[in-house]
């Protein structure tokens, strides 16, 4: 595992810092995006090995997202694995009173800000010698079936698994594998409202359960280790008693 380089973006928090310290601590050097430089410096801290770049950056910028990799192949000299992992949404909110300024918000970063982060790794993995590498994609529960009142979020996370099969069709030619990790109910600062009951598609509002976000760091990386031949395409780690099948 000597020398393999990996980019995570959102490291400073929630499955981001749980990823980016299972691949430090399993040996990968790991450039840790974010916008507080303080946050990434808490997760680099927490790393029992590796090294790691702190990077600020808004993933909705492209030249900050330029800059990020710049950063990572000056530093590291390569790129074998991003973690595409940003994202942001607003309160649920049903759709007839769903602003467009809510809906830009949302879909700058989940469905912009991945593809300028995509775009940027693919375009270094196939210019390296040797070319390759892998992008994983945070997806989501909701790539699948929606919450309510959440428009913004199921769009750009259903146009997230278009992303990846274009990426993954995209990069054959460049040995580039492209997969996609749906998450359900990660105990995050993301998913504590969940702790007080959130609404359900019946009407109600029910406390969920969730699980440990180093379920997904370990997902993560299991995806990453996976030799060059072979791509998880699709991979779904959610807690165990939480409404998704027949959630309604």
């Amino acid at each position: 595992m000597a020398e393999r380089v990996a980019v995570v973006t959102g490291a400073g928090s929630g499955v981001g810092r749980a990823s980016a310290l299972a691949l430090l601590n399993n040996g990968y050097q790991v450039a840790l995006a974010g916008r507080r430089r303080d946050a990434l410096a808490e997760t680099a801290a927490m790393a029992k090995r590796g090294r790691s770049l702190v990077v600020p950056t808004d993933v909705t910028d492209p030249a900050a997202v330029e800059a990020l990799f710049a950063a990572t192949k000056a530093e590291f000299g390569h790129l074998d694995v991003l973690f595409n992992n940003a994202g942001g949404n607003v309160p649920a909110t049903n759709f007839g009173d769903f602003t467009y300024e809510q809906w830009k918000f949302v879909v700058e970063v989940n469905l912009n800000g991945m593809f300028l982060c995509a775009s940027a790794a693919f375009r270094m993995m196939r210019d390296q010698s040797p070319q390759g590498g892998r992008i994983i994609n945070n997806g989501s529960i909701s790539a699948h079936a929606p919450r309510p009142g959440s428009v913004a979020y199921t769009a750009t996370k259903h146009a997230v698994t278009g992303l990846t099969k274009s990426i993954a069709l995209d990069g054959r030619n460049f040995d580039i594998q492209c997969g996609q990790i749906d998450i359900g109910n990660a105990e995050t600062p993301m998913t504590a409202r969940m702790a007080n009951g959130v609404p359900q598609a019946d009407g109600s509002v029910r406390i969920e359960p969730r699980m440990d976000a180093n379920n997904v760091g370990n997902s993560v990386l299991l995806m990453a280790n996976l030799t060059p031949d072979a791509n998880i395409q699709f991979l779904m780690v959610a807690a165990h008693r939480m409404p998704f099948i027949g959630r309604g």
